[in-house]
């Protein structure tokens, strides 16, 4: 038989086990910081960057663009309008998601395995190709990075895109990649000569040319392999595992909806860009 005392030491034990199980079950429960917010009703904070016609600022920081058009409407199907619009570099959106700066990112982020090792993404929102912006006339012939690596050409992309990764992948010297801050500066360098090729999504490169004046003009994005075609989601904190499911459910409502191909109609997104029965589990396995 036990001892009396302990018995009563492994009573003690058992409590403060069930005691730590139902304290750690219970910050779980509270772990998800954007469900706390809008419950509380705060505002939820949208992180993005200045990248037409994804996702960019207008007059006192209006979200534009058709991601933020998407965001908003799936967070307004789910009840929530009381949106803060927190403006930043491309390169500071994972940091200052994951620092709490903002709740979720809009920027029209791309879902690779990469990030999703730092984010939670949602569904897809759409799928896209990636392609360059060039001098008029494309003097050099630079079509794909296959392109870049033979004709030892630079490329200039952004701080963080995933464009930096697909040239390394595709055996372009790091010394031929030059990062910038954004799409004005890859602009910029192209226009200058200081590089052959910019490398960004298709709709950022039509957008640019259009800005350009017809100094530059976007290549062909199905030159480009296959594998570099993909898919963008809105990001999560990890830890907002509750919003995020919530944020799923409505989403499969409204994507591909009238009042959503309404919404982001203005900025070119169409039919074709939506993302089909892909789930972002099998984008970050395979991307």
């Amino acid at each position: 038989m036990m001892p009396a005392a302990a018995k009563r030491l492994t009573f003690v034990s058992l409590i403060a086990v069930w005691t730590l199980i139902f304290l750690g079950l219970g910050a779980t429960a509270h772990a998800d910081d954007v469900m706390d917010r809008v419950n509380s009703g705060k505002s939820i904070r949208i992180g993005f960057a200045n990248e037409v016609p994804w996702a960019y600022p207008g007059d006192n920081q209006k979200p534009l663009g058709f991601v933020n058009a998407i965001a908003l409407g799936v967070l307004e199907t789910m009840g929530y309008n009381n949106i803060e619009p927190v403006v930043t570099d491309w390169g500071g959106l994972i940091p200052g998601l994951k620092a709490n700066r903002f709740d979720i990112i809009t920027g029209g982020m791309y879902i690779l395995k990469s990030r999703c090792e730092n984010v939670n993404f949602s569904e897809p929102i759409g799928v896209f190709g990636e392609c360059f912006i060039v001098p008029k006339g494309n003097p050099k012939g630079i079509e794909s990075y296959k392109d870049i690596k033979e004709k030892n050409a630079v490329i200039v992309t952004g701080a963080g895109y995933s464009t930096i990764e697909n040239a390394k992948k595709e055996g372009v010297p790091e010394e031929n990649i030059m990062t910038v801050p954004g799409n004005t500066e890859i602009l910029a360098a192209v226009k200058a000569g200081r590089a052959d090729a910019g490398g960004l999504t298709y709709f950022s490169a039509l957008h640019l040319s259009k800005e350009s004046g017809g100094a530059v003009e976007p290549t062909d994005p199905t030159k480009n392999p296959e594998w570099t075609f993909n898919w963008v989601g809105i990001g999560f904190r990890k830890a907002d595992t509750e919003f995020l499911a919530a944020f799923n459910a409505a989403l499969e409502t409204y994507l591909g909806s009238e009042k959503m191909m309404k919404a982001v109609d203005a900025y070119g997104y169409s039919k074709s860009q939506l993302p089909g029965d892909t789930t972002t589990a099998h984008v970050c396995e395979n991307r």
